[in-house]
């Protein structure tokens, strides 16, 4: 099988869109999350008549490839605490198995209305504290840390392998707000630990068989690019570049989830 055969399904408007997306889906992603704000829809989109585990299988596929790389990149930069990290991952990487597994259970569109609200007091609170995530607000004794950011793996990890789009948002909040961290770590920090919920819900996903190889793959390529440059430009930029695109992606994150409650359907 040559390479036009293994595309030979798909439309070259429907790789193209993919490609550019998924470009664009791993810049976004690398610098503060919220990649499969652009990524999952383009998959909904272009692949419309694909079930929606294999949709979202697929996703996790790409979005690992660059969120591995984005993570490599910050930690040449980042100086990590490995004791919480680690923590953090290990919670994330249960709580992120189990919300895969009850993801064909229960209708996602349940819980947007409550995801909507969240993002809205999430927005309002970064846009008044205009300090927020600029340097280290917080010196939390190590077990208050630990048990904290145990939390925050549990919920947000549970969100990723659920559902997914903004879930490196939600970490870098999370990181920022409740442990004190800067932007940019809180970002590197996201980076590292939404790897281990993607690979925890692809774990899932793939023994079921519910992704797209091809797809997966040239998704994959493109959203690497994208990491790269954006968590470069996101460890040069620093800090205050880093809470404008937040609040970019939220705001987004809002309109889309304004548009699933009140408009769809």
């Amino acid at each position: 099988m040559n390479f036009s055969d293994l595309f030979a399904d798909y439309t070259l408007t429907v790789l193209v869109s993919l490609i550019i997306l998924s470009f664009v889906a791993g810049f976004i992603d690398a610098i503060v999350g919220g990649g499969g704000l652009i990524q999952l829809p383009a998959l909904l989109i272009n692949t419309p008549n694909q079930p929606l585990l294999t949709i979202f299988g697929t996703n996790k596929i790409a979005a690992l490839a660059g969120t591995s790389v984005a993570a490599y990149q910050y930690s040449k930069r980042i100086k990590f605490d490995y004791k919480l990290l680690l923590v953090i991952s290990f919670f994330s990487f249960v709580s992120s198995y189990a919300g895969a597994k009850v993801v064909s259970f229960i209708k996602v569109e349940t819980l947007k209305p409550v995801i909507l609200v969240i993002l809205i007091l999430i927005a309002i609170y970064t846009f008044i504290k205009k300090d927020l995530g600029s340097v280290q607000t917080k010196q939390l004794p190590a077990n208050k840390q630990l048990f904290l950011g145990s939390v925050i793996g549990i919920v947000v990890g549970f969100y990723d392998g659920f559902f997914g789009p903004g879930t490196g948002s939600f970490f870098v909040l999370g990181f920022v707000v409740i442990l004190g961290f800067e932007f940019v770590n809180a970002s590197a920090y996201s980076k590292i630990i939404n790897c281990i919920t993607n690979i925890s819900a692809l774990i899932v996903f793939i023994k079921n068989g519910d992704y797209l190889i091809e797809i997966a793959i040239l998704m994959s390529v493109f959203n690497i690019i994208g990491s790269v440059i954006g968590s470069r430009i996101a460890l040069k930029k620093g800090n205050g570049f880093v809470r404008i695109i937040f609040l970019v992606i939220v705001s987004i994150m809002i309109l889309r989830y304004g548009y699933d409650v009140f408009l769809k359907g």
